[in-house]
């Protein structure tokens, strides 16, 4: 039976107690399991199996989604839903599908997120170890005493003699309202929200490295109109110098050809050191040093092209498919278990305790000759039991029991508020992204156009100059243009492909690939497993799902 809330039945119980502090009740040792002792167990034992479960289910939180994207009637896009767990498949370039494969299987932060779900799966192992007796200990010993004969009230026994004990204490808290089913319950969500954290730096690594690579391949081609628009000037200022020796014309023509030329040589360092600052960026994804990546990136290569469409689906398909927004709901559910917990505190807990051993001792007049103490600790008859219920009510608590379930209530409601707020960002990002694709397509169009308009200034320019038809001035205005536009051009149709890959990302594509694989690298699992006994932990069939489903786990892990 789950109860939401038993705040108020805490304190009546507790206001009724004529005592201000903790109970522990036990029962007197036994030196065998007495008729009444037995009685008292199996009624533990009844109570134990109708224990209750304090605090609240969880109940997944509603949140706001629209109906449909904005943008949606635009012909580029697709309400159809489609597996995006390969989406950098829809550029064709084969380069980057294998620079995505190699980061996901090098890159060290999404390494490290792996091993925090090896973590968290201890720790939920933890808290199923605590359903079972809390404490065991085994004893034993050996103590040689002797009295002194002065002693008062030695009596008429030996006065040295020697004690032998073996022993194995156990003490065992019953789950009586829940508490430790709900620690469980909160340490899977905690288990399978590692898992969601995982899936979301996944799907922000394909997203980077598809990025830096646009950027890569977009600085070279910009780099590649730099050095062609070098060399057109160069033959413009060639031109000038020609004609400023014939005295056609004056010196001002040659240092303006010249200004031009040096002003487009210098933009050429700084592309450069942004292709090698990009590269760097690039193998830092791909786990590996900064260094030369033309072994992965091969020559000069074309920016990637988007598709003539996307399929987006519908705005409810982010709350299935978006990594940080089960996050969100996980964090919420392992909270909302933790609220159980702290109302567990405010009733008795019960608890069964008990010590079974074998004890004896030799004397030096011991009577038994034949028999010493160590002979004798095997003998039934040096059997002891002691052991029976108990519990424990913290009382008087000045208010930190009751307190302590409003700090777990008000952290719940934070991260409920946190689910809503998670939607709300992963539909702007889904629309932002949209929004900058389509308009980045719709741009391109004008600055193609732009761009062939400038050659074709520039071409009449020069014509028109040789023929000494206009001044240079026209020819420098229509070359700085020309540069101006085809830079423009380039950088639009690295940020279409750029916006292309931010709304896959906001659709929550890319973390489908680690299906089915292992999480880590064998030579990671080696150095873990030569520390630490990992049992089948590491197993390389270890399986990830999305999201807990069907029974707790109860079994310990032994």
């Amino acid at each position: 039976m789950t109860h939401g809330s038993h705040a108020n039945e805490g304190d009546q119980l507790r206001n009724h107690s004529p005592r201000g502090h903790s109970h522990t009740v036990h029962l007197a040792s036994v030196r065998h399991l007495r008729p009444a002792l037995a009685a008292a167990v199996l009624s533990l034992s009844v109570l134990t199996a109708a224990c209750t479960t304090l605090g609240p289910d969880f109940q997944k939180p509603e949140a706001p989604v629209a109906e449909r994207w904005q943008d949606i009637d635009a012909p580029e896009l697709k309400t159809e839903t489609v597996d995006h767990g390969e989406w950098w498949s829809v550029f064709g370039d084969p380069i980057l599908s294998e620079l995505i494969n190699t980061a996901y299987l090098q890159n060290l932060s999404l390494r490290i997120t792996a091993i925090r779900i090896l973590e968290a799966r201890a720790q939920l192992g933890i808290a199923v170890g605590n359903l079972y007796p809390q404490q065991q200990q085994a004893s034993g010993g050996v103590i040689y005493q002797t009295t002194s004969e002065n002693q008062a009230n030695t009596g008429f026994g030996d006065l040295s003699f020697t004690n032998f004990d073996v022993g194995l204490d156990v003490g065992w808290e019953l789950d009586f309202w829940g508490k430790f089913r709900r620690g469980i319950e909160s340490a899977d969500a905690n288990f399978f929200s590692s898992i969601a954290d995982y899936d979301d730096v996944l799907v922000s690594l394909t997203a980077d490295v598809a990025n830096t690579y646009v950027l890569i391949r977009t600085f070279e081609e910009r780099l590649r109109l730099a050095r062609a628009n070098v060399a057109i000037q160069q033959r413009s200022m060639e031109i000038a110098d020609v004609r400023f020796r014939n005295g056609a014309t004056t010196e001002l023509d040659v240092q303006q050809a010249k200004t031009l030329l040096f002003n487009t040589q210098a933009s050429i360092p700084r592309l450069e050191a942004g292709l090698r600052q990009s590269r760097n960026a690039l193998g830092i994804l791909l786990g590996l040093p900064p260094g030369d990546l033309q072994g992965l990136l091969g020559g000069q290569g074309a920016i990637p092209s988007a598709p003539e469409s996307v399929a987006v689906g519908i705005p409810a398909d982010l709350l299935r498919r978006r990594p940080d927004v089960r996050r969100a709901e996980l964090q919420a559910a392992a909270q909302s278990a933790l609220i159980g917990v702290a109302k567990a505190d405010l009733y008795p807990s019960f608890s069964l305790f008990g010590s079974i051993g074998v004890a004896a001792s030799s004397g030096t007049d011991s009577t038994k000759t034949g028999q010493s103490g160590l002979d004798e600790l095997f003998n039934s008859d040096s059997l002891f039991f002691v052991g029976g219920p108990s519990f424990n009510w913290p009382l008087f608590n000045y208010g930190r029991i009751k307190n302590n379930v409003r700090v777990q209530d008000a952290r719940l409601q934070q991260l409920l508020v946190n689910y809503q707020n998670a939607v709300l960002r992963a539909a702007q990002e889904a629309e932002d992204s949209m929004t900058a694709f389509l308009r980045a397509r719709e741009e391109v169009v004008f600055r193609v156009q732009s761009e062939t308009a400038a050659q074709r200034s520039v071409d009449l320019a020069l014509t028109q100059y040789r023929e000494g038809a206009t001044d240079y001035t026209t020819v420098l205005n229509t070359q700085q243009t020309l540069v101006a536009q085809q830079d423009q051009l380039t950088g639009v149709r690295g940020n279409i492909a750029q916006s292309l890959v931010a709304l896959y990302k906001a659709l929550g594509g890319g973390w489908q690939i680690r299906q089915g694989k292992q999480i880590l690298p064998e030579q990671t699992k080696e150095q873990m497993r030569q520390r630490t006994n990992w049992g089948g932990l590491l197993a390389p069939d270890l399986e990830m799902k999305t999201s807990p489903g069907g029974e707790l786990p109860t079994s310990p892990d032994w």
